[in-house]
């Protein structure tokens, strides 16, 4: 009996979700042309239940592209409205009823404003409806509460209009993921698309370097002291030539006894794959994961090293 009645509330929440798809009309089209030609900022209010499904259309506005901010209707007329910029911003104010009181109120105060209206509301013929600019139709068969009482499907088509709202108005900015990583540098996505392999690359006297010349004694001294596993190997002009790296070591250890007897120039890996310091740390894992290497190796334009980008040192910034 319980699975059964979770079920029934999915299924008629569902069903108000698909309705709305008949309600995309030309007052749809109108507030998102509204909200395009803004040049202020997208206000959203609502009272109880309406204003909480309020608070996340603003944040996820917001969050694609279209500034936003809640503002609670009790509030906004004990000072609050101050919040609002004449002739700038535009409001979208949320109500099942239509009649909410302190909506009612707010109404007449935003067109003294010169502040369009868009109304989502369950009443399209409503007071609050009446005196807006635009008004789209939220409204549901039923509630998924069995006395029809609960705002539960209502609440959720609304969000749902909301979320169709953000995203048209999304396509129309051409928002782009990197665009949406610009607005989200503490996510994974906003460190894939924004974190540069010159932010965490190791530099200066963190680089291990060794010359062609160098015993092996010392390439491994500078390998292990510096504690990334590899040294780079230059030439007289300073150039990169080389990488040798603790798997180079193993493998040299496993062919021969007089590994002390050989220079650098004898053990190296030659052409070691490199990464310029401005491409995207996500690049630089992809071609550690394509070629089943640990460590990437930056040059300047001269071929010489200035920096080293280790594995670990993309896990750490989080990029997966």
């Amino acid at each position: 009996m319980i699975r059964e009645k979770a079920k029934e509330v999915i299924r008629k929440e569902a069903r108000a979700v698909l309705d709305l798809e008949k309600k995309i009309d030309d007052q749809f089209v109108k507030a998102v042309e509204l909200i395009l030609k803004c040049k202020g900022r997208v206000i959203v209010t609502g009272m109880g239940k309406s204003g909480i499904i309020g608070k996340k259309i603003a944040a996820t506005l917001t969050s694609t592209g279209t500034a936003a901010f809640f503002l609670h209707p009790a509030e906004a007329t004990h000072g609050d409205l101050g919040m609002v910029r004449k002739k700038k911003d535009v409001v979208i104010a949320i109500t099942k009823s239509g009649d909410t009181d302190e909506l009612y109120q707010l109404i007449p105060l935003f067109k003294r404003l010169a502040v369009p209206v868009i109304t989502l509301t369950g009443n399209p013929h409503s007071p609050v409806a009446e005196k807006s600019d635009v008004v789209i139709d939220v409204s549901v068969g039923e509630e998924a509460c069995p006395h029809n009482m609960v705002p539960t499907s209502s609440t959720t088509a609304t969000l749902v209009m909301g979320d169709a709202l953000a995203i048209a108005l999304l396509e129309e900015r051409h928002f782009s993921s990197e665009d949406f990583a610009l607005l989200h540098p503490g996510g994974q996505l906003g460190r894939k698309l924004l974190l540069r392999v010159g932010d965490i690359m190791h530099t200066g006297d963190q680089i291990p370097i060794v010359s062609e010349e160098t015993n092996m004694k010392d390439v491994i001294l500078e390998m292990t002291s510096k504690r990334l596993g590899t040294t780079t190997v230059v030439n007289e002009k300073g150039e990169l030539v080389g990488i040798f790296t603790d798997g180079d070591l193993r493998r040299l250890v496993e062919k021969t006894d007089e590994i002390f007897s050989l220079k650098a120039k004898q053990a190296m890996t030659k052409n070691p794959k490199t990464i310029h310091g401005e491409e995207l740390a996500a690049k630089a894992l992809n071609m550690m994961e394509s070629y089943s290497i640990t460590s990437l190796i930056i040059t300047n334009g001269k071929k010489e090293p200035i920096g080293i980008v280790h594995l670990h040192d993309i896990l750490k910034a989080g990029v997966v």
